[in-house]
């Protein structure tokens, strides 16, 4: 099943675009691309004894774009396809939604913006799926086996779905930089008290003068700068590519020169274990001719070669000894004759 797990996400991916193409996070909107796409019939390609784990792909897939880093258009999209999912799903009883728990505070953090955005349907659609029990909270996101890969292999994550950075944004607003504006000002004050008093601690200054100003300015020039970055993207594509290009081809020439130039030289604390074999030509070209191992010999031609065995000996230990001659009376014992008994 795991074969079709990119063309799953394809087909998510290009359902919540076309909802993201709306430009609504209403309920209706994703219904009507919903039935445009006839999203419904994904289930009935799979087999009978197939669907449990088809469906557990599927929901899988649509579960990723339901957590961060996606924007909060896609996360909704990605909830409303989850909710269609498991109403249209052909496993009875119905699969449910792997979710972790590290995860679930990210949803509750949906939540909440969604009842502050009053986006109502989507607290709608997420409490209904809380109701029915359709979570299934585990401790990993996805299920661990014995022979599992240890990184699982992920497509691409679309570039228009990602959630573009807003924390500088968020952090220095006008309440702040007021706040700031106030104590810089109470801090000048106090330190020309206190410099009216002693000569030496006016030379002393904790703080930038113009550090209100230059902040605003920071994040503005931010701001501006990731706005004009797609637009500069567009037009330096094909140059940037080329670059990279050949920016990676050099380097990866520059790594093979490098490993393949020095030679390797055995640690001094290793040297003495090294060995220096003595072979001959003759020698060499029977491992050649046999293959990158010799091959051993018997135990028999081995003790034939190293046992030396002159004389007699030789011919006595070549006979066959017969077991027969171990049991064999010699000639010169006598034999007894039997005593005899007479009766009185």
């Amino acid at each position: 099943m795991e074969l079709y797990r990119a063309e799953a996400e394809a087909d998510c991916e290009e359902l919540l675009k076309r909802f993201k193409e709306t430009g609504s996070v209403r309920f209706e909107a994703f219904k009507t691309v919903w039935r445009e796409m006839k999203f419904s019939q994904i289930f009935y390609g799979a087999a009978t004894w197939e669907s449990r784990a088809f469906t557990r792909l599927i929901l899988n897939a649509a579960c990723s774009f339901f957590l961060p880093p996606f924007s909060f258009h896609v996360r909704v999209g990605g909830l409303y396809l989850l909710h269609s999912l498991y109403h249209c799903q052909t496993a009875a009883p119905p699969e449910q939604i792997r979710v972790a728990l590290k995860d679930w505070g990210d949803v509750k953090k949906l939540e909440k913006d969604a009842v502050g955005a009053q986006h109502y349907d989507v607290v709608y659609i997420l409490r209904q799926l809380v109701f029915h029990k359709a979570f299934h909270f585990t401790a990993m996101p996805a299920t661990l086996t014995f022979k599992s890969k240890r990184k699982v292999e992920r497509s691409a994550l679309c570039d228009d779905f990602i959630e573009r950075t807003s924390r500088p944004q968020e952090l220095v607003n006008m309440e702040l930089l007021e706040e700031l504006s106030n104590v810089h000002e109470l801090y000048e004050k106090m330190k020309a008290s206190v410099s009216s008093t002693s000569d030496s601690v006016s030379s002393v200054s904790l703080i930038r003068k113009n550090l209100i100003p230059e902040l605003r300015d920071a994040v503005v020039d931010f701001y501006k700068w990731q706005h004009t970055e797609d637009v500069e993207d567009d037009s330096g594509e094909g140059t940037s590519s080329q670059q990279e290009c050949s920016d990676r081809a050099t380097l990866l020439a520059a790594i093979k020169s490098k490993a393949f130039g020095h030679t390797t030289e055995a640690c001094k604390s290793r040297r003495h274990r090294q060995v220096e074999l003595d072979v001959t030509s003759n020698e060499v070209a029977d491992v050649r001719r046999r293959g990158s191992r010799p091959v051993k010999r018997s135990l028999k031609a081995r003790t034939l070669t190293n046992v030396n065995v002159s004389g007699d000996l030789w011919t006595d230990a070549a006979d066959t000894t017969m077991i027969s001659r171990l049991t064999t009376l010699s000639s010169e014992e006598t034999v007894r004759s039997p005593k005899t008994f007479k009766c009185s």
